[in-house]
């Protein structure tokens, strides 16, 4: 069996699986910039919102950072996959960008 993988056939945000006469490209995981083979723990680089940790990269809580993200009035914030949103919290809604009581 030929290793294909030796010339890199695969897009930065994949990595080269061999097979019997053949080859794979793969995605990264959501966590990584580019990578050498599945899961997080082989990432090249940590993508924006993660950080490596025990060498994986995992997801930064936005929402329990000491500096707060959701700045505005009545506002929670929700922790999500490499990011965070700000939502109204309960019992108020959104008008025009502004947490208004329901």
């Amino acid at each position: 069996d030929l290793d294909e993988c030796a010339t890199s056939p695969c897009n930065d945000h994949q990595y080269c699986l061999n097979t019997d006469g053949s080859f794979s490209c793969k995605a990264c995981d959501a966590s990584c910039v580019g990578c050498t083979g599945e899961g997080s723990e082989k990432c090249k680089t940590c993508a924006s919102g993660y950080v490596k940790e025990d060498e994986k990269c995992t997801d930064i809580d936005e929402c329990n950072l000491p500096e707060k993200v959701c700045t505005k009035e009545n506002q929670d914030c929700v922790n999500t996959s490499g990011s965070y949103k700000c939502v109204c919290s309960e019992g108020f809604e959104d008008k025009d960008g502004t947490c208004v009581q329901t």
